[in-house]
């Protein structure tokens, strides 16, 4: 492995690793508006869907305990490229799945993918933008990564709608999107010397004390932001067909994609806001949009639906980014790799439990009671993070 480029790095080569994750994301959230399809042809429960989504959160949070350090011995690229490397192989089984064990196995390998990226791609893009981009360029991730997860749905289900064999196409097309990811990342500069003898450990959670008290309403916000992303990504198919009666996958792709925007948005808007301010209005703004949610639901309402998912999906962005960055200045600085760690297997856990309860409630009291009352249980959470947010406020003030 070459060793970091003493010139720095070129003006556009950070375009290559922000291409490869906004491939790889992609590739996580391409089958939600497949999943009726699965459903209609091999005779899924709604649980059984949940479940196949909630597996993908698994192996999210493996990746990421797991490999959390890795690209700091063995340098960026290679990780970058054994991404991708899972990334094509969880298409390859959706392409020969026959039936839910191979589905479940494609979304743990997809998790895997998006796990390696989640930490590795973040830093790569970073370090590889060119000094005039540097104050933009953990944004210009945020974004990547969230657009990419947002576009999965829209691309899917624009193929799905206007172009044959949708179970093969869309998977297709993601493989040669690989392809052009893993040629960019082979060329680009690599920013870091590889260790000598590397110590592949692997990463520990910890909560110091002197963090726990802002990270409590943090994680309750995050909590609640990324199950409202789980639940877009998993059953709003099935809410907008058989509650608001829309059957276009194209028009349901970009419901959940708009989400995914809305949180980018909310991300870019959080900054110019007064840092005191930002995870309170996360909440504020989250909460308006889980109850907008459960009265479109309640109500087969899509105009209050649409406008709920813009609004969570822009109080997660706010409060996602307000939260993280009220952690990290809490915290010691020789602990902020092992907080944050912690902090994101909270919001991946956010994205497996509560989908996996949303199938089980729905197969008792169907869909109408299930979606409203999960609205409600995300509101009431922004609610008690709100509270405590500001009692934290009171006693610094």
């Amino acid at each position: 492995m070459p060793a970091p480029s003493s010139g720095g790095p070129a003006p556009l080569a950070f375009l290559g690793p922000a291409f490869a994750f906004l491939a790889v994301m992609l590739g996580t959230t391409l089958p939600t508006p497949l999943y009726p399809i699965y459903q209609a042809e091999y005779g899924f429960s709604q649980l059984v869907i949940t479940l196949i989504f909630a597996v993908y959160a698994t192996g999210v949070i493996a990746a990421l305990v797991v490999t959390a350090r890795w690209s700091d011995q063995l340098g960026r690229r290679p990780l970058l490229l054994a991404g991708i490397a899972f990334a094509a192989l969880s298409d390859a089984v959706f392409l020969a799945g026959d039936g839910l064990a191979m589905l479940m196995v494609g979304r743990v390998i997809s998790g895997i993918s998006a796990g390696i990226f989640t930490g590795t791609a973040t830093v790569a893009v970073i370090e590889l933008a060119p000094p005039a981009y540097k104050a933009r360029a953990t944004l210009a991730a945020t974004a990547v990564n969230m657009g990419g997860l947002g576009l999965g749905p829209l691309v899917a289900g624009v193929l799905v709608t206007w172009l044959p064999a949708p179970l093969s196409f869309s998977y297709a097309l993601h493989l040669a999107m690989l392809a052009l990811a893993a040629w960019f990342v082979w060329r680009a500069p690599e920013t870091v010397t590889r260790a000598a003898r590397p110590n592949l450990r692997v990463q520990r959670l910890s909560l110091p004390r002197e963090v726990r008290g802002v990270f409590v309403p943090a994680a309750l916000v995050g909590f609640a932001g990324f199950a409202v992303l789980g639940f877009f990504n998993s059953m709003a198919p099935a809410f907008m067909q058989q509650v608001l009666g829309e059957q276009n996958l194209a028009v349901i792709g970009l419901v959940v994609c708009l989400v995914f925007i809305a949180s980018t948005v909310g991300q870019t808007l959080q900054g110019r806001v007064a840092p005191r301010r930002r995870l309170p209005l996360g909440c504020v703004t989250l909460l308006a949009g889980a109850l907008s949610i459960g009265a479109g639901i309640l109500t087969a309402s899509t105009a209050a639906f649409f406008c709920g998912a813009l609004l969570a999906g822009t109080g997660q962005g706010i409060g996602f980014r307000a939260g993280m960055g009220a952690v990290a200045a809490a915290c010691p600085q020789d602990q902020r790799g092992a907080v944050t760690s912690t902090f994101f297997v909270v919001a991946y856990v956010a994205l497996s439990i509560p989908v996996v309860g949303i199938g089980v409630a729905t197969s008792r009291l169907g869909l109408v009671a299930t979606g409203t009352g999960f609205a409600g249980l995300a509101a009431l959470l922004c609610a008690v993070a709100l509270a405590l947010v500001l009692r934290i406020a009171g006693r610094l003030r």
